[in-house]
C-alpha cells in the first residue's frame, strides 16, 4: 500500500503501515503524515468506511476458486500471475492480458487463431446458446436464434428471465463454477448489463434490431476483441455496431473493422463449435449482414466524434474503467456527451472512484446522475493488485449513468 499523503510536502519516511483507525481504507508512512492528512481525508472518511462495509458484498461470487481470485490476492497469498497458472492459463491466449507480467505484450497475432481461449469444451461457452428471452421478445429473433443453435449444433433452451448474476449467466450456458472464462467475459456482459441498466431507465428501446454503441477508451480489450462475440447470445436477433474509441488505439489499427461470427473457440478438433465460418475477420468496410461489428478509432472522443457519426447516431455510450476524475482529458468528452444528449454508462474499478467521478460530472453539468452507482453484478472476479485504497478493487466493478 501506498501512503495516503504521499506527494505532499513532505516525503514518506518509510512503509506505509499506520491504517487510518476511522474508515480503515488507508495507510499512512507516519503519525505526522497521517495527521497533516486529515484535513484531505476527514471529507472522505466516512465514506470509506461505509464502503469498506460492503468487502464481503465486493468479494462475493459464485465461483470455486473465489477466495483464491479476490482474498487471497487483496492479501498477497496468491497473485494475478499465480492464480492463472494454477488454472493452466498463465501467458496464453487471451490471458496474457490478465497479469502484470504480460501487460505489455501488446503485438498478439497469434490472438486470430482459435486456440485463443485454451479451455475445453467443459469448460468453454463453445457450443451453441441456451436461450434466455424476455415476455416480448419477437417472432424474428427467435428465428434467428434457432438458426444460430442448428449452425452451432448446441442445446436450445428458452428461459423468459434476463441474467442477474454471474451464476445465472454459467446456469444458462451450462458452465461448471470451476470455468474461468468471466474472467474474460466481464466485457461483454458488462455492456449487456448496461443496456440492462439504460433499458431500465427508458434511455434506450426496449426492443430493437439494431444497436449502435460508443465504446471509450478501450486497452487490454484491443487484444481480446472475440470475447465480445458473446454479444451474439446475449442479444439475439440484434445487429450490434460497437465503435471503439481511444488513444490507446495504434494508429495503424486506426479504421480497423473486425466481424465477429462466432462463440468462444475450445481447443478441442472434432468439437462442433469448430464448424461454419471462423471466429472473426478483419476487413476495411463493415460487413452489414455481420451480427456483431467492432470498429476501431485512435484518438479521444471528443475528436473523432463528428467523424464517427456520419453514418449513425449511437444509442448509447458505454466507457469501462473510465477514471473520469482522474483524467482532465475527460472533460472536453463529458461536454460533449452533454451536449449530444446520447445517454452515457460509465463504469470504474471500485465505488470510491465512481463516486468521484460521478461528483466531478456533476459539477461540470450541474445535473446528477441519471443512473446511481451500483454493484455490477458481471465485474471481473480477479481481483486489481495494490490497488491505493485497501477496497477491493475489480475491473468493471461499479457502474453510474448520465
Amino acid at each position: 500500500m501506498e501512503c495516503a499523503a504521499k506527494g505532499g510536502r513532505r516525503r514518506c519516511s518509510g512503509p506505509a503501515n499506520r491504517r487510518c483507525g476511522g474508515c480503515g481504507a488507508v495507510f499512512y508512512c507516519s503519525a505526522s503524515h497521517q495527521i497533516s492528512h486529515w484535513t484531505v481525508h476527514k471529507e472522505e472518511c466516512g465514506r470509506l468506511k461505509r464502503q469498506m462495509c460492503g468487502v464481503e458484498l465486493l468479494n462475493d461470487f459464485p465461483f470455486t476458486f473465489s477466495r483464491e481470485a479476490t482474498y487471497q490476492v487483496c492479501e498477497k497469498v496468491e497473485t494475478r500471475c499465480s492464480f492463472l497458472d494454477n488454472m493452466g492459463i498463465h501467458q496464453v491466449g487471451f490471458w496474457i492480458c490478465e497479469c502484470s507480467c504480460g501487460a505489455s505484450i501488446t503485438f498478439l497475432d497469434n490472438f486470430r487463431s482459435d486456440k485463443c481461449w485454451r479451455l475445453s469444451s467443459k469448460l468453454c461457452p463453445c457450443r451453441g446458446i441456451i436461450l434466455k428471452f424476455s415476455d416480448h421478445v419477437a417472432s424474428n429473433q427467435l428465428h434467428h436464434l434457432l438458426k444460430a443453435s442448428i449452425h452451432n449444433a448446441g442445446p436450445l433452451s428458452i428461459l423468459k428471465n434476463q441474467l442477474y448474476s454471474w451464476n445465472d449467466y454459467y446456469e444458462w450456458r451450462g458452465i461448471p463454477l470451476d470455468s474461468p472464462v468471466a474472467v474474460l467475459l466481464h466485457w461483454p456482459l458488462t455492456i449487456y448489463q448496461a443496456i440492462q441498466v439504460a433499458t431500465e431507465k427508458q434511455l434506450i428501446p426496449t426492443t430493437t434490431d439494431e444497436l449502435c454503441i460508443h465504446y471509450l477508451g478501450p486497452e487490454k480489450e484491443l487484444y481480446q476483441l472475440a470475447v465480445f462475440g458473446e454479444l451474439h447470445a446475449l442479444l439475439p436477433g440484434v445487429q450490434v455496431h460497437i465503435d471503439f474509441v481511444g488513444p490507446a488505439v495504434p494508429p495503424d489499427r486506426d479504421g480497423e473493422t473486425t466481424t465477429l461470427y462466432s462463440y468462444a473457440r475450445c481447443v478441442e478438433t472434432d468439437c462442433s463449435c469448430k464448424s461454419g465460418k471462423g471466429e472473426f475477420s478483419s476487413h476495411t468496410t463493415p460487413d452489414k449482414s455481420s451480427t456483431i461489428t467492432i470498429r476501431l478509432h485512435s484518438g479521444c472522443y471528443h475528436d473523432r466524434y463528428r467523424e464517427l457519426t456520419k453514418e449513425f447516431l449511437p444509442d448509447l455510450i458505454i466507457a469501462p474503467n473510465a477514471g473520469v476524475a482522474a483524467y482532465k482529458s475527460w472533460l472536453p468528452t463529458i461536454e460533449l456527451i452533454r451536449e449530444i444528449e446520447i445517454p452515457a454508462i460509465f463504469s470504474d474499478y471500485c465505488e470510491e472512484a465512481c463516486h468521484l467521478a460521478a461528483n466531478c460530472i456533476s459539477s461540470m453539468t450541474d445535473t446528477p446522475p441519471m443512473i446511481p452507482v451500483q454493484l455490477n453484478p458481471f465485474r471481473q472476479p480477479l481481483a486489481v493488485e495494490d490497488s491505493v485504497l485497501l477496497l477491493p478493487c475489480y475491473s468493471n466493478c461499479f457502474l453510474f449513468g448520465i
